[in-house]
């Protein structure tokens, strides 16, 4: 059984990640959730890192943040935070994958924490904005990005299959076995 690491902003779309959350327990696998919204969290299920500790690890103060009511500063100090988190995690064996959903925010936090992870950990994130170029937010790193098609606000019809596709890609690659290559050969780079 493998944990799947949850990240969003549990704050404002809670009910569609406790979705998620239901379809991979559903499957089998546990998981861990990592809430990176500043303007609250959720009751609908259990939250094992909150905002002020991702708020603490980009150098900033949750409490400030939501004084201050500047998006742009909360963002940044989020996205400066979530890979510190992510990545310690992940080095500590916490988690073997990581989904998130969200719109061009959460997007922006959510892959900074994904991009922190070494290329081969499944990374999967739902996004409004994953039909355009998404380059930007995926980097030099394997991030599956899955359109949304509709706003990541509330289950419907067509966001339900959505989410549950997502679920099942994050739960077939952590399920999914690398077989030890024989014959590799050194890998050089150029840029």
């Amino acid at each position: 059984m493998s944990t799947i690491c949850i990240i969003g902003a549990f704050d404002t779309k809670a009910p569609e990640h406790a979705f998620l959350r239901d379809a991979i327990l559903a499957r089998g696998h546990q998981v861990l959730t990592i809430n990176v919204g500043t303007l609250g969290t959720t009751a609908l299920f259990p939250v094992d890192v909150e905002a002020s500790e991702i708020a603490a690890a980009g150098g900033g103060d949750l409490q400030a943040l939501r004084q201050a009511h500047d998006r742009g500063d909360a963002m940044r100090v989020m996205s400066a935070g979530a890979p510190v988190v992510v990545a310690q995690l992940y080095a500590k064996g916490k988690f073997d994958g990581i989904i998130g959903m969200g719109g061009s925010g959460g997007t922006t936090v959510i892959t900074a924490g994904m991009r922190a992870l070494p290329v081969g950990v499944p990374k999967v994130c739902v996004s409004t904005i994953a039909a355009g170029d998404v380059g930007g937010f995926v980097g030099a790193k394997d991030i599956t990005m899955i359109p949304s098609i509709v706003d990541v606000a509330g289950i419907n019809r067509v966001s339900r299959i959505i989410f549950a596709r997502a679920a099942g890609a994050i739960c077939g690659m952590v399920e999914t076995e690398i077989p030890e290559s024989t014959d590799d050969k050194p890998v050089i780079t150029a840029s």
